[in-house]
């Protein structure tokens, strides 16, 4: 079985867990090192416990934490050619990198199996990752996407669980303090995902074998965990989905929440084992 969680979520840093009984590694690692090390603590685990870390792509809310937190815990970072040149202006990181020649690849580490896709952002080569362990499951995480592509539906269709970008609101990105240029960026096919097309792909996962989706990379700016649950989860009960266990993921610090009634006083982290907070 596949647990994943994430460390924290969004333009900040992203840091996504995920791990079996026997093995660990991280999607990602931005921020700090200080930070990735205490969201780690929280949920019972040091850096000595990863097995290596997948690198999305080369821009630094996915990279920054990197360089220092392999002086002090050397792993192999996976990552495509196209962002190796950025990944390794860093002394560690140049030294521990696994360079991938292509965007798809596969890498097995402990007892999962890892595989990259392609996804369409304006980085130099970013990917989504498929993780497979020795007992079945599948676990897929897919952010920073400027539109949701056949291949990585064709990926993610057949994990239970789904990280997926809800970047942002249309609204509330249309009517924001940003300047025009950085709204044309987001909402450009190497943008970002908004609420409703990340719905609309979640609906199709829905159809087939994801029962777990959380919501992760939401802009502070422009989106709020209750727009984007709203959204996804009106969309899911539309589509006959209600039965679909459904999460936002928190900016800043490790689990995601369960919004189901957006009043609620103490919604319900969803951190499998790590405290509540």
């Amino acid at each position: 079985m596949i647990t994943v969680e994430t460390l924290f979520s969004g333009s900040g840093g992203n840091c996504t867990l995920v791990r079996t009984e026997k093995t660990a590694v991280l999607v990602d690692a931005g921020k700090n090192c200080k930070a990735v090390v205490s969201a780690l603590a929280l949920l019972g685990l040091s850096l000595s416990d990863l097995s290596a870390v997948f690198v999305t792509h080369e821009h630094r809310d996915h990279i920054s934490a990197l360089d220092v937190m392999l002086r002090r815990q050397p792993l192999p970072v996976h990552v495509t050619a196209p962002s190796a040149p950025e990944l390794c202006r860093g002394r560690s990181a140049a030294e521990h990198a696994v360079i991938h020649a292509g965007l798809l690849y596969e890498a097995q580490v402990g007892d999962l199996t890892v595989q990259s896709f392609p996804l369409p952002h304006d980085s130099a080569g970013h990917v989504g990752y498929v993780f497979a362990s020795r007992d079945g499951d599948r676990a897929g995480v897919a952010t920073d996407m400027g539109y949701a592509t056949m291949d990585a539906y064709h990926h993610l269709r057949r994990c239970r669980t789904v990280v997926l970008e809800a970047n942002h609101d249309l609204d509330m990105l249309r009517t924001g303090p940003y300047p025009f240029s950085l709204k044309q960026r987001i909402l450009s096919r190497g943008g970002h995902l908004s609420n409703t097309e990340s719905a609309q792909l979640c609906c199709g996962l829905a159809d087939w074998n994801t029962e777990r989706i959380i919501l992760a990379h939401l802009s502070r700016e422009n989106n709020t965990p209750e727009r984007a649950y709203a959204t996804v989860r009106g969309a899911l009960e539309a589509g006959g989905h209600a039965d679909i266990a459904l999460f936002v993921a928190q900016r800043d610090l490790p689990g995601s929440v369960d919004l189901t009634s957006a009043q609620q006083a103490q919604p319900r982290w969803d951190c499998q084992g790590a405290p509540a907070i």
